[in-house]
């Protein structure tokens, strides 16, 4: 977004990588709802490099999670590098993505080992890669890091949505995917301002514990709930004792028998709750559930299916079961 100052250099630079590196390859600019004049430097890029250089744009602004996904659906290529358009990040830095990815990793995330940034930023990035790393189990340096490379098996599987795109190692690893990091040159801002702002900060640690859920309890979220609702039922139920047991006694338990029922009925909704979500992730996973297959190996050979007697065999021993 508003980035044409930096457009131009950014391609270069790109293109003077890849062209020595990758037999085929394009680059795709995400034009998220500039206001400046990036779109008609993207537009001249494309006119340029026909066949090389695409470009799309944005109606509006939508934020970066969504910039990405549109992106990752216009890519053709086996492996998909994201770059920031800032100029921050350094096109010198592609081939060793690619060597690392070609390791056998589905994920390459770049470490700004050294970063160029307010002093605000890299307190909340310190303090954010700490808590994802005990979130998720993996010990990444920056797992914000723009700079990316992806397998295409990997893109067929994730969902960007909302800010979720700082999540991307998180998800990938609750996955099953492989996950490999390597420290990328990072640069200080030459053009324009910066997007980072305070609200943005905030955002992200929300983000955290969405994907905190969504690892532990995507598909049973009735695991999360019901406790939930039988510690609620479980106390309802015995204020309610302790109240009648207290009225009929010393006539004081009027407290109990107002807050017992409340809490039952808390319960009841939350043990309902859970039958619901459980109902919907069912449905959902039985129609649109795909097994996270990383590879194949045995299976029946051409040699065996080509046999004559393997079609009169199957026959025979269906006949013998029919009689």
């Amino acid at each position: 977004m508003n980035e044409e100052e930096s457009i131009d250099e950014l391609l270069q630079g790109i293109l003077s990588e890849c062209s020595t590196r990758i037999a085929a390859f394009e680059v795709v600019f995400v034009d998220d709802g500039s206001t400046d004049g990036t779109w008609e430097r993207i537009r001249s890029a494309a006119d340029d490099y026909q066949g090389v250089v695409r470009g799309i744009r944005l109606r509006r602004n939508m934020g970066k999670a969504q910039a990405l996904s549109a992106g990752f659906k216009e890519v053709r290529g086996s492996l998909v590098i994201t770059m920031d358009g800032d100029l921050q990040d350094d096109p010198r830095e592609i081939p060793r993505m690619l060597d690392k990815a070609e390791e056998g990793y589905d994920l390459v995330v770049g470490w700004k080992k050294t970063r160029h940034d307010p002093k605000s930023k890299l307190v909340s990035s310190k303090i954010f890669n700490w808590l994802a790393n005990k979130a998720s189990g993996l010990s990444l340096h920056d797992h914000n890091c723009g700079f990316k490379c992806y397998t295409r098996a990997l893109l067929e599987e994730l969902r960007l949505y909302g800010d979720m795109h700082r999540m991307v190692p998180s998800l990938a690893s609750a996955q099953g995917f492989s996950i490999a990091e390597v420290p990328v040159r990072h640069h200080a801002r030459k053009f324009g301002e910066s997007k980072y702002g305070f609200g943005r900060s905030v955002r992200s640690f929300i983000d955290l514990w969405t994907v905190m859920f969504l690892r532990h309890f995507r598909d049973r979220p009735g695991h999360f709930i019901g406790p939930m609702a039988f510690v609620m039922l479980a106390a309802g139920v015995l204020m309610l004792a302790f109240g009648l047991y207290r009225d009929l006694t010393t006539g004081q338990g009027r407290v109990f028998l107002t807050v017992g029922p409340m809490a039952v009925i808390v319960g009841l909704t939350l043990f309902n709750t859970s039958l619901m979500a459980e109902m919907m992730v069912y449905d959902q996973f039985s129609k649109d559930w795909k097994p996270p297959i990383s590879d194949r190996a045995g299976g029946l050979s051409g040699y065996e299916l080509a046999r004559p007697d393997f079609d009169s065999h199957v026959e025979s021993e269906s006949e013998r079961v029919k009689g």
